[in-house]
């Protein structure tokens, strides 16, 4: 697991969460113009009959369109709430994992990831310097490591056996 990469997913993921949610709370569907251009470049299913009757053809392809929409609109909802599971879960655990980490660590790299504080600031506020502040951070990749690998193993444990 690389660690210091979590470190820059995690405003990543937060990031994608926010539009996530944003996209979530609007959620109005596929536009209109979308549906269409999928009817039109679709081919079409089943036997087709051909009919005369005008009103008959604007019933079933207003019938059609309305089922074309309801099924591209939940697939693109269970799409969006099934990312953000993920992500949340991805940013869930991670904090799960900097709240765990074993004596100043979890108050360290919360202000050094989370808040995006610098290392000087962070000798400044924790009285230590900045070669300290380069070990908490090599101490919390480890222990940080060891949580994912524990969390894999459980994962692997599961799916075996």
């Amino acid at each position: 697991m690389d660690v210091e990469k979590l470190f820059k997913e995690y405003r990543n993921w937060k990031r994608d969460m926010g539009l996530l949610e944003f996209e979530l709370s609007r959620f109005e569907g596929v536009p209109y113009g979308d549906v269409i251009e999928s009817l039109s470049l679709s081919q079409p299913q089943g036997e087709r009959v051909q009919s005369s009757g005008t009103s008959d053809k604007t019933g079933k392809t207003a019938i059609i369109y309305r089922q074309v929409k309801e099924r591209l609109d939940d697939e693109w909802f269970d799409y969006l709430i099934e990312r953000y599971k993920n992500v949340k879960e991805n940013v869930d655990f991670f904090e799960y994992a900097i709240r765990k980490l074993s004596g100043r660590l979890p108050e360290v790299m919360w202000d050094m990831v989370m808040e995006e504080m610098p290392w000087r600031e962070l000798a400044r506020k924790y009285n230590v310097s900045e070669t300290m502040i380069g070990k908490y951070r090599k101490k919390a990749i480890a222990e940080i490591n060891s949580l994912y690998m524990a969390r894999a193993d459980t994962a692997d444990q599961y799916f075996l056996g």
